[in-house]
């Protein structure tokens, strides 16, 4: 296994999960709700930072390894699944929208390993469509778990409708990669 800084960061974000969680279960009289919520929310921010600066970094030092390839993408499936378990027991997500997002993810990661198994994983490789629902995600996420208003802006209200945007998305991708897949698949079915 192959260390280097890219995959560090990748690391730090997978142990920063346990921080956004535990933040939500200290007890009230340690931190007030919106001192909690706020540190969450940036601890949640630095970690989505390492998801774009430890790739960025791969390709730069060209430090690109399969196991980077393959811890990068779990630890973002973590961190963004943990934050909305985090969120839907707050109330602040609906549970059917973070159904859709973890079920999604759980079904394209789950094609991508039998693509690979059976060398097609090119055809199910990463497309802007994911990107901007990460994208939308990444954002959503932070404003949902500071939820009291920055600067005038209704975090709460972007949160929301970013996460209705998030779902609509995950749901185009997951088709687009699925129809992608599909002559793969009838061709192993035969």
């Amino acid at each position: 296994m192959p260390f280097n800084l890219p995959i560090a960061l990748t690391w730090l974000r997978i142990v920063l999960i346990p921080l956004i969680v535990a933040l939500f279960y200290l007890p009230a009289s340690w931190l007030s709700m919106e001192t909690r919520d706020l540190w969450a929310a940036s601890v949640f921010i630095v970690a989505a930072a390492t998801d774009w600066f430890d790739g960025w970094l791969a390709r730069r030092w060209n430090q690109t390894s399969s196991f980077g390839a393959f811890l990068d993408p779990v630890a973002d499936k973590l961190m963004v699944s943990a934050a909305l378990l985090v969120l839907l027991d707050l109330g602040r997500v609906d549970a059917f929208i973070a159904l859709i997002i973890i079920g999604r993810e759980i079904t394209i990661s789950a094609l991508r390993e039998w693509m690979a198994k059976i060398g097609a994983s090119g055809s199910v490789a990463v497309h802007r469509l994911g990107k901007f629902k990460t994208a939308a995600q990444m954002v959503a996420i932070p404003c949902l778990l500071y939820w009291s208003p920055v600067m005038g802006l209704p975090t709460r209200i972007i949160g929301q409708a970013l996460i209705i945007v998030a779902a609509v998305l995950t749901v185009w991708s997951m088709c687009y990669y699925l129809q992608k897949a599909w002559p793969e698949i009838k061709k192993k079915q035969r």
